[in-house]
């Protein structure tokens, strides 16, 4: 099988192997597409937390995102963790060289184990500069309350917080509902002005380690194929859902879980 599309990732380094740029490349590769990658940041972690961050040189990250897209233009970008203001001015200076329009944004700012991963003064960046130029935003209800300064309790408040989102200046924003203590997962997308509520069984797992950042890969490899942003949303809940339930339960914390479900080994390659 060929390669379908083209996608960049730009976001952190996760060296457990369950979130970050490696669940991302795991994602897009699992589902078909060729995965390129611009790190920002460095991290030392398990499924138990996170040990150490250490930043990559601003300059660097602008050249790996312009020096690669020069060669193979991605037909969408993901992005990730943005740790700092330095490094959203990079790659906003970058994006606008490259001239890529599909843009997926996982604003990612706590981790699993409730390290926080960006400062203030960066959140308020980030909203007043990035959130305009991308094509959907895809924040967990914690990221979701920073950046909208709302607590979300319901579904409601959800839906209230996207239509904040999006007088922000987001085109589209898909608010992912895991942390609401119910039996059904909820997601709310917001797609051109109209609600839709993707509803699926909660899966009873401790075992959700880099969910975020595998459903916003996903998301960016269905919409890199040419599908739209509510088919792309549905179809990578779809796939993380089975990934969930079908988790490998590596490590004595938040686990990873099985980005390979999708794939089917022939027989000559066992």
């Amino acid at each position: 099988m060929k390669p379908k599309s083209k996608v960049l990732i730009i976001a952190g380094s996760d060296s457990s192997g369950g979130a970050g740029i490696q669940a991302d490349i795991k994602t897009i590769t699992s589902l078909g597409s060729y995965a390129m990658t611009a790190v920002t940041a460095i991290t030392s972690q398990n499924t138990t937390g996170i040990n150490s961050i250490s930043s990559i040189p601003l300059s660097l990250i602008s050249k790996q995102i312009e020096f690669t897209s020069k060669d193979i233009k991605p037909d969408v970008i993901k992005i990730g963790m943005l740790h700092s203001k330095g490094v959203i001015k990079s790659v906003l200076k970058s994006l606008k060289k490259i001239k890529v329009k599909k843009i997926i944004l996982d604003p990612v700012m706590v981790s699993k184990g409730g390290t926080r991963l960006i400062n203030r003064d960066s959140i308020h960046f980030l909203k007043l500069k990035f959130l305009k130029k991308v094509s959907l935003v895809t924040p967990n209800i914690p990221e979701a309350e920073i950046l909208t300064k709302t607590k979300i309790k319901n579904v409601q408040d959800m839906i209230s917080a996207a239509k904040i989102l999006s007088r922000l200046g987001a085109k589209n924003v898909l608010i992912k509902g895991g942390h609401l203590n119910s039996k059904m997962m909820q997601d709310v997308l917001l797609n051109k002005k109209k609600i839709f509520i993707f509803k699926n069984k909660k899966i009873k797992t401790k075992n959700t380690h880099g969910t975020g950042c595998t459903l916003s890969s996903a998301i960016a490899t269905y919409y890199s194929c040419g599908k739209t942003i509510k088919k792309s949303c549905y179809l990578a809940i779809k796939y993380v859902n089975h990934a969930i339930s079908s988790g490998p339960k590596f490590g004595k914390g938040n686990g990873p879980i099985n980005h390979l479900n999708t794939i089917s080994i022939k027989k000559k390659f066992r």
